[in-house]
This record gives C-alpha cells, structure tokens and sequence, in this order.
C-alpha cells in the first residue's frame, strides 16, 4: 500500500496533522481532515458569517483533493460538525452548490465548540478515484 501524506499550505505543520492521506492500492482512497474556515496561512476567516466560512470550508476542501490528484466529484462520504444544528439547511443549500447530482453519503454532528474560537462549521470526507 502506498501512503501519501497531502498538505497544500504550511500552517497544518505548527498545528501536527495533516490535511489528507492519499492510499494507493488498486483503487485510490484519500481520507481528508476536517476542513474549517482558515486562511492559506491558516487565521480563522469570515467570524460569525455561516454561509462565508461553510463556502471557505468547500473551497479548502477543493485544494486538498486537487493536490491528492482529486475531485469534488470524487468525495463518497462527508461528514459535517456544526456548533449550531439550526444551520443544518443552510449548510445543506451551500453544499449543494459544490456537489451537485446524488450526494455523498454524510453525517450530521452537532458540537459545542470547534479546533479554533469562532468557528462555525468543520467538514471532513473521503474521496475515492
């Protein structure tokens, strides 16, 4: 199996994780941690605007698998945590815009807190090609 290690900016390094996995084996699975609304220099953006940051989260989410070699297209599974549930249309409306078609299959958590003060919103997914 190879493992490769997916990390388009350099701010996830101070933080210790990584953005992605991409596993080759056959078939090529690429496993992507929480994507929250930061800057490329990873500063909390868009503070207390949902919509902003839920827009951010799928633009980030976009750069990591492109650097995987990857997709929107390609993501199977996504799972969202939100700090307030009522939001969970709204997420859903602007999820839409960037998977359009059947969507993947996902998972709805509720949180009280995020990573970073001020954010509302994390989403995580896997890929596959």
């Amino acid at each position: 199996m190879d493992k490769t290690q997916i990390n388009p900016w350099t701010w996830q390094d101070r933080r210790g994780f990584s953005q992605a996995w991409k596993v080759e084996d056959g078939r090529t699975v690429i496993f992507v941690s929480g994507q929250v609304s930061v800057s490329d220099d990873g500063q909390l953006a868009h503070e207390g605007d949902f919509a902003a940051q839920t827009r951010l989260v799928f633009e980030n989410l976009r750069t990591v698998l492109k650097q995987a070699g990857a997709t929107l297209d390609h993501v199977v599974r996504l799972g969202v945590f939100l700090t307030d549930m009522a939001l969970l249309p709204q997420y859903g409306a602007i999820k839409a815009e960037f998977l359009r078609g059947p969507q993947p299959a996902s998972t709805a958590v509720g949180v009280t807190s995020l990573a970073m003060s001020g954010l509302l919103i994390e989403v995580e997914a896997t890929a596959v090609l």
